[in-house]
């Protein structure tokens, strides 16, 4: 191997080996600290209480965990379960020391929960080849762990940006209601969908009386309050989810009302004017004292094969003139 090789093997996941070893006998616990002490990038912690080492090994965060199989007053098998069993230490690799090579033992030693074997003490080469390829794995398996918590942390923030987005792009601007674009492709998948059920449904289209006298006595500044108060309470109105008020243009304005009859659309429809007139904005026409006012055109179609959602609003348009052309601050019905 040449020495780009072994540079490229000497990773950065490699450099940081945190050994914890957990053995009762002061004298194994020296001889593997003398083995560690040369070697670059092994730091060694020694643990000769096993009660204390789930408490140390949180502690210290070790990379590598050595472990005596046979100690006074706790089973080590016992202990590499309960570090398993820990959420601060279930990943961490274990490498299981013995006083032989058992195939029962060991077999036992990796159903607990180990990662490796060895016979006590080991040579000193092998003993540093397997923690530093077990720290390697463990830091590596850190690594992309983070990596996915960051990738999904990006995903989520990435989806509520395109939510954001997606708000405005069908939002209008002076009202917060929808725009005349989301009316429009919400109208026609609600007109498919009445079509496939046979299900009514019904459109309210409402509008400002003597907007433009409005502006012209209160300037364009309290005209856009105005609006706004008047698209709040066509908010207001929507009672289901499935309403769509929406800002059709100037001071008209549309509530598109799913799955509902001329008679419910008509409650709805007198409830909102009501509303609006108990705002009591104050206004000059059609009188001297007057208050703002909206006129309602009402229209209710159960689709029909090759009809188009167009009938609908030329309907409700139809509703809203005579609603104008009656006096307004009423709901007319074509």
């Amino acid at each position: 191997m040449n020495d780009l090789q072994l540079d490229d093997f000497k990773t950065d996941e490699e450099k940081g080996a945190m050994v914890l070893l957990v053995d009762d006998q002061a004298m194994i616990g020296e001889a593997v600290r003398r083995g560690l002490a040369n070697e670059e990038n092994i730091d060694f912690h020694f643990c000769a209480d096993p009660h204390q080492a789930i408490a140390q090994a949180v502690r210290i965060k070790p990379t590598v965990i050595l472990q005596d199989l046979v100690m006074p007053g706790l089973d080590g098998l016992s202990l590499v379960r309960e570090y398993r069993n820990h959420p601060a230490t279930k990943d961490i690799p274990i490498i299981v020391l013995s006083t032989k090579e058992d195939p029962l033992i060991k077999s036992a030693a990796f159903a607990a929960g180990a990662n490796d074997y060895l016979v006590k003490l080991p040579d000193n080469i092998e003993l540093v080849a397997r923690i530093r390829y077990h720290s390697r794995s463990y830091l590596t398996l850190l690594q992309r762990d983070a990596a996915y918590r960051a990738l999904r942390v990006s995903q989520q923030q990435l989806l509520d940006t395109n939510l954001v987005l997606q708000r405005l792009m069908n939002s209008d601007g002076l009202t917060g209601l929808s725009n005349r674009r989301h009316f429009d492709e919400y109208l026609e998948l609600e007109w498919r969908r009445s079509l496939r059920d046979q299900s009514q449904l019904s459109l309210l289209m409402i509008d400002v009386d003597y907007f433009k006298s409005y502006n012209d006595s209160f300037g364009h500044l309290e005209g856009d309050e105005a609006l706004r108060k008047v698209a709040t309470a066509i908010r207001d109105a929507s009672a289901r989810p499935s309403d769509l008020p929406a800002r059709y243009g100037g001071e008209e304005f549309a509530l598109v009302l799913p799955n509902t009859s001329q008679g419910g659309a008509r409650l709805v429809a007198e409830k909102l004017r009501q509303t609006v007139a108990a705002l009591k904005i104050p206004h000059i026409a059609p009188a001297e004292g007057s208050s703002l006012t909206i006129s309602i055109g009402l229209s209710t179609i159960t689709p029909q094969p090759g009809s188009d959602c167009r009938q609908l609003i030329l309907a409700a348009d139809k509703g809203l003139y005579l609603a104008k052309n009656n006096g307004r601050n009423q709901v007319g019905i074509a």
